[in-house]
């Protein structure tokens, strides 16, 4: 394509992006996509000034109005600013104005944020609020007024002070943007998901979209702000510096912002700008950058324009967070617990200087209700180092070919069947064999809470599982010395200057672990683990320590618990629906009964606990949940002392929950005790409980 083809192209593209941006918000391509395609189309301007028309998007400052509206025409031009892509792009532009005046080299600055919102214009004659317009085209605007009339930051009347003592002149004009506060955005989009309606994908669009609608009431049902930063026109003396505009707004009534600093030199302006693009998640609002102004607005005007671009300020972009890209594919990762997490396969984008090919789609619920398709274009975002997640899909820029994804039903690792559990978002792989899971299943079966094997430290049994030893956990049982020492062996080439299982080359100094045969012992020995411990092992969903202790007092053996139903199941206090369909089905995979027949035929198959007579003391008839991590108790330590006391210790809250002792870190059981009512203690109030 030719130059000049090219041009055209660009033309057209940036004129359909305003129109999304500004009248329809609704934008289909992110801030950052938008502006790349605005430089290239002002290079080739630059290159070829003679091809310029004041049809190009060069030469207006937003979008043509809505045809909806009533026409606004502005007093003076509501402009929009050019761009600096960091410090470099920022004293550049330092040196091109201070070339055209020399009072540049004196000038003092000011930094504000760039907030990104709609531009709003306010009208007051006499003091009172009679119009209020957007941008538009710079030119001409959207009559909004009876929608802004909702928005309280607005003073309908100014000055709002009765004791203030400030001039006001009989007409004044001024700008500032609206916007919807980051934590009042979340809040609503929970309203309505909850509401079951559907939910926004960003501040910006939500705030526009909100104030450029017919119906003032579905405005004031919306948390919108604003914070307004400009004096587009005033019919009586008002400050001719910057700092002292914001600081007489603020005097008037009008909402500013607090972050705003003057600097005596540009590269103090610059230094505070940057601090902003890491400390940006501190701002109360979404900003895609900091503006930096020469606070002497007289300077400022007489420095003129480029285009439709003032000289007198720079907006300093920060990286972008948010772009959009096509959704090329959905894969599915198996994580330790079985869980099945959706990731978003993207088409290659840049991110805030990283190149994303990958993102996180949270759950398959979230793709349902998100309505998000296969080929979709989509909004992703990442903030310092999280992980790129999806916010959602652009629906103005489908074309009919995306697809409708369905989740797997089986496992991709295994090929097993998956399960879901009603009330739960997370869809489980339950196979105790299952490859993407072994290694961490096994890892989980020899840690001390469950079988306690002693030795068996994660980059043994990754060993184990790659070499073909171990299949599923019930091979440990089968492993004899000479496996071990071979795998001691392939251990010390991976790892030379490290501690192994110690073979007769030199160990590392310090405490060496076991030899193979003490190795091969504790493995036998953890044959004679109660049922309880095995039960934790097998890592059954929902099925924790006193879960296990449970069902081990009910079930004679893992025979007995492997017939029961989920109505025998659910008569055990703490086993809800859930659980015991968790139970049943775990039991009812062909290749987990294989290793139950593999662990029984290598003697691995404690017998119940017996009954004994339960102690009464100060926690008779009490059931407790302990969560997080107690100052001084251990969690076996704390369920010792309840029942030492008479109490119960239950794995899940429920209605029939007295208490839940609470430590640092706690998890869900936290939500789940508020929202039903249960009190919460501590360790100090548990003593006290027991009179201890």
């Amino acid at each position: 394509m030719n130059t000049k083809s090219r041009y055209e192209e660009l033309k057209q593209q940036v004129h359909e992006h305003n129109y999304r941006y500004h009248v329809l918000d609704a934008p289909i391509i992110s801030d950052l996509e938008y502006d790349r395609l605005t430089n290239e189309l002002k290079a080739i301007e630059a290159e070829h000034p003679d091809w310029v028309t004041p049809d190009s998007p060069t030469q207006r400052a937003g979008a043509r109005p809505a045809d909806r509206f009533e026409k606004v025409r502005h007093p003076a031009p509501i402009l929009s600013l050019a761009n600096a892509f960091g410090a470099e792009d920022a004293r550049a532009w330092f040196e091109r104005v201070r070339k055209l005046d020399d009072r540049v080299e004196r000038a003092k600055f000011v930094v504000e944020p760039k907030i990104d919102g709609l531009s709003v214009v306010l009208h007051y004659r006499n003091g009172v609020f009679v119009q209020g317009a957007t941008r538009g085209d710079g030119e001409v605007g959207e009559d909004i007024t009876q929608n802004l009339r909702t928005v309280r930051a607005i003073p309908l009347k100014i000055p709002v002070s009765q004791t203030s003592k400030v001039s006001v002149p009989n007409s004044i004009v001024v700008r500032g943007e609206a916007f919807i506060p980051n934590q009042e955005f979340e809040e609503l989009n929970q309203k309505l998901a909850e509401a079951g309606e559907k939910t926004y994908l960003n501040p910006r669009n939500t705030a526009a979209g909100s104030l450029r609608q017919l119906d003032p009431a579905l405005t004031a049902s919306r948390p919108i702000t604003l914070l307004v930063y400009q004096i587009v026109y005033a019919d009586g003396p008002v400050p001719t510096s910057q700092w002292e505009i914001l600081d007489y707004l603020k005097s008037l009534g009008f909402p500013v912002t607090d972050v705003a600093r003057r600097f005596d030199e540009i590269d103090s302006a610059i230094a505070y700008t940057e601090t902003w693009n890491e400390g940006r998640d501190n701002l109360p609002y979404e900003a895609d950058g900091m503006v930096i102004k020469i606070d002497d607005l007289r300077l400022a005007a007489d420095l003129g324009f480029v285009g439709k671009d003032p000289r007198g300020a720079i907006a300093f972009k920060f990286p972008a967070r948010e772009v959009t890209t096509s959704l090329l594919g959905i894969d599915v990762e198996v994580g330790r617990t079985g869980v099945l997490t959706p990731k978003a396969v993207l088409e290659a984008v840049e991110i805030g200087g990283v190149i994303v090919r990958n993102a996180t789609l949270h759950n398959f619920d979230f793709i349902a209700e998100k309505e998000i398709r296969i080929g979709d274009r989509v909004l992703v975002k990442r903030a310092g180092e999280v992980i790129p997640y999806i916010i959602g899909p652009v629906t103005d820029a489908r074309t009919g070919r995306e697809k409708v994804y369905t989740p797997p039903t089986h496992c991709p690792a295994c090929g097993q069947p998956v399960e879901h559990f009603e009330g739960e978002v997370a869809w489980y792989c339950v196979n105790a064999a299952c490859p993407a899971q072994l290694v961490r299943n096994v890892e989980h079966f020899v840690s001390r809470g469950a079988m306690d094997i002693e030795g068996l430290g994660t980059e043994i049994v990754g060993i184990l599982v790659e070499t073909g030893l171990v299949k599923d956990v019930a091979d440990l049982f089968t492993l004899s010395v000479d496996d071990l020492l071979t795998i001691n062996e392939e251990l010390n080439k991976r790892r030379p200057q490290k501690e192994g299982v110690e073979t007769k080359k030199k160990s590392a100094p310090k405490a060496p672990p076991k030899r193979p045969e003490k190795l091969f012992a504790a493995i036998q020995a953890s044959k004679s683990q109660p049922l309880p411990r095995l039960l934790t092992a097998l890592g059954i969903h929902g099925v924790g320590e006193v879960m296990s202790r449970d069902l081990s007092r009910t079930f004679a053996d893992l025979d007995a618990l492997s017939k029961a139903g989920a109505e025998d199941l659910q008569q055990i206090e703490g086993v809800g629906p859930n659980i015991a369909e968790s139970i049943v089905d775990w039991f009812a995979q062909p290749v987990n009964q294989k290793v139950l027949k593999k662990l029984k035929a290598a003697g691995v198959w404690p017998k119940g606990e017996e009954i004994t007579e339960k102690k009464e003391g100060a926690f008779t008839g009490l059931t407790f949940v302990v969560t997080g991590t107690l100052p001084t108790l251990s969690r076996e330590d704390a369920k010792a002392f309840i029942e030492a006391n008479g109490g119960k210790v239950t794995d899940s809250v429920s209605k029939k929950t007295s208490y839940l002792v609470l430590g640092e870190n706690p998890g869900s059981k936290l939500d789940k005790a508020q929202s039903l009512g249960v009190k919460v203690i501590g360790e100090d109030e548990l003593k006290k409980l027991a009179g201890v």
